[in-house]
């Protein structure tokens, strides 16, 4: 396993020399980030897994490692390309369908303007996903932990990405042909692509505003069930010292081949942040997710994943590259679909706390 990776990097590196011989003033940049942390969850799970639909920080009473990566990236004029390795838990879980080279792949996509007066790409690898205001790298979000609509949507994507940012860049607009709903590996049987577009308008320095889409068949062509999905959201800066990030997640899929009945769910979210100083921050969240027919979700339960979560978190930043976070996180359900002491509970609570470097 070692010997692909150090292969991997060793062609990106070659292949960066072959395009630097022939763009203009190329650049390759290496990053890293490394994020540690600790959940207690009070239901006590003895296999120390937490909820099956959570797939960042999701190991109890253990201190564990959830996202570290090594990024190579090359820029010149004309042509881009980033690989990014990575380890932890979050690739434990949320990849675990892929096969097991390519569950260590965090980012490895290649680039090509395709315009010498516009700002016009073409993109196609492993990309970051083009749905949600939330990352897997807790750093750059607002709580510590992934609300659950991010961890119930596509973190990353594989396929083919034309992306145009206007001049002032306000605007940005993409189109997508994809693998499928996050995946790398297309599912067996399946021969159709799946679509995604992105709209964002910033029309100021205080707000993004968010409109992507995803339209596609995840399972066999034999077994095909199009599934419909809208992520709509807004960043707001409201003042010096608060932020507001409001979404709304909507989806429909069949419930049979050609049928024209859809099973939906849905989930509203709303983050209030609050900066004290330059060291010093907090966020609270509210959450709603609703999955009745287990599209998403499944619990065998009578009415289906219906749960409310809040959150409290509290940073303090040490330093420009490390961020220490404590977040509270209270998860309520409509039917009994937790687990404690072997015995089914609505409800669920845990302390959360990661240190995160970016370098």
């Amino acid at each position: 396993m070692k010997t692909i990776y150090f292969t991997l990097i060793a062609l990106f590196v070659f292949q960066t020399r072959i395009f630097a011989q022939t763009e203009s003033k190329p650049s390759i940049t290496w990053s890293g980030y490394l994020e540690t942390y600790y959940v207690y969850d009070f239901n006590r799970p003895t296999n120390h897994e937490r909820p099956s639909f959570m797939y960042n920080h999701n190991r109890h009473n253990e201190f564990n490692l959830n996202l570290g990566f090594i990024k190579g990236t090359y820029i010149a004029a004309n042509t881009r390309a980033n690989l990014a390795l990575m380890a932890g838990t979050y690739a434990q879980y949320n990849l675990a369908s892929e096969p097991s080279l390519l569950q260590h792949v965090f980012e490895a996509n290649v680039g090509v303007k395709l315009s010498n007066k516009q700002n016009l790409w073409l993109d196609a690898g492993i990309m970051p996903s083009h749905i949600g205001f939330e990352s897997a790298i807790s750093k750059d979000c607002w709580t510590l932990t992934r609300s659950i609509l991010a961890e119930n949507s596509p973190y990353y994507e594989s396929g083919a990405k034309i992306t145009y940012i206007n001049a002032d860049n306000r605007w940005t607009l993409s189109a997508l042909a994809l693998n499928g709903w996050q995946r790398i590996k297309r599912p067996d049987g399946n021969q159709t692509l799946a679509l995604g577009t992105q709209v964002q308008f910033k029309p100021n320095e205080k707000t993004t505003l968010n409109w992507s889409t995803f339209i596609g068949n995840d399972k066999p062509s034999s077994q095909k069930q199009e599934r419909y999905f809208s992520n709509l959201y807004g960043i707001f800066q409201l003042s010096s010292t608060l932020g507001l990030i409001a979404g709304f997640d909507y989806g429909l899929e069949q419930k049979a081949v050609a049928s024209s009945e859809y099973n939906t769910w849905y989930s509203p979210v709303a983050i209030l942040k609050y900066t004290a100083n330059t060291k010093w921050s907090g966020a609270v969240r509210w959450e709603y997710y609703q999955d009745k027919n287990g599209v998403i979700i499944a619990t065998n339960t009578p009415n289906g994943f219906q749960t409310t979560g809040y959150s409290l978190n509290i940073d303090y930043k040490i330093s420009d590259q490390v961020l220490w976070r404590v977040e509270g996180k209270y998860l309520e359900s409509k039917d009994a679909i937790f687990s404690k002491e072997g015995k089914a509970v609505n409800n669920n609570f845990s302390l959360n706390t990661s240190m995160a470097i970016a370098i």
